[in-house]
């Protein structure tokens, strides 16, 4: 076990069932003999993790809800003060990637679903569990955005503003808890997990180039919890955000025109609606 200030510490991870989220929660069981309480929406996928821990399963539980749900946020704190759990750290790491399309052609029950997942689940779980993450001698929120937070792109309107408030938002609560909490912003760009389960990738070709631009998931949770352990407050993972990163400060109107424009013009049918 590494000498770090994470190790032994007490983890509420959201999207623990797959993904970035399930690698992280491995990675502090395993390396930092971490307590990872899960929140889920698959109890196979839950299982599943719980099954892959082996002997480290004791250290993982989970809780079936909607993040987006404040209510539900309301009943886990009760559960969590009633059966006298007292968290250190929690990390938001759920979220959807809505298909892409053009703003106009975007219902608003998929702009209002995604904002609700992506932004007010944060935002949820912060005010219903900052109280008690503060009892801890060293609390800890860590919010895993996006690149799409730097430079909203064509197709994009709808995951981009709510990644781009969560940013703001995690940014505004840093400085007002600074000294008292540790808040971490972690924006990655695309990365191979699930993501991409609703931008109907029926060419292989198109999905293999999606995928070969996309960073590992094994190398983003590997980034992910280093930035964490070294208390880091702002980390960009994956060349495509370092390049998002950059375009938005030297070219935050034309670099958004020039890369909507190649996506435009790529031929892929995942950016034919933008045409």
């Amino acid at each position: 076990m590494k000498n770090n200030w994470l190790n032994n510490k007490t983890v509420i991870i959201t999207g623990v069932s797959s993904g970035i989220g399930r690698g992280i929660a491995e990675k502090l069981i395993k390396e930092y003999n971490c307590t990872v309480l899960g929140v889920a929406r698959s109890k196979e996928k839950a299982e599943s993790l719980s099954d892959a821990l082996g002997a480290d399963a004791e250290k993982f539980s989970y809780s079936l809800f909607d993040v987006s749900n404040k209510e539900n946020w309301k009943s886990y704190h009760s559960y969590l003060t009633d059966n006298g759990i007292k968290p250190d750290i929690l990390i938001n790491n759920a979220g959807v990637l809505p298909e892409f399309k053009k703003a106009e052609n975007i219902y608003t029950e998929e702009i209002e679903g995604t904002m609700k997942i992506n932004f007010n689940g944060s935002v949820y779980s912060m005010k219903e569990l900052l109280p008690l993450i503060l009892e801890s001698s060293t609390p800890a929120v860590v919010n895993i955005d996006s690149s799409a937070a730097f430079m909203p792109l064509a197709g994009t309107a709808a995951y981009s503003a709510s990644k781009a408030a969560l940013k703001a938002f995690t940014e505004a609560v840093r400085e007002e808890l600074r000294g008292r909490c540790y808040v971490g912003l972690i924006c990655p760009g695309f990365t191979k997990t699930d993501i991409f389960r609703n931008q109907n990738l029926t060419e292989k070709k198109e999905e293999k180039i999606i995928r070969g631009i996309s960073t590992s998931c094994d190398y983003a949770v590997k980034r992910i919890v280093k930035s964490i352990a070294k208390k880091r407050e702002f980390t960009v993972i994956g060349t495509d955000a370092q390049f998002m990163k950059l375009m938005a400060k030297i070219m935050p109107v034309k670099g958004g025109k020039m890369i909507s424009a190649i996506l435009k013009k790529s031929g892929f049918k995942l950016f034919d609606g933008l045409n």
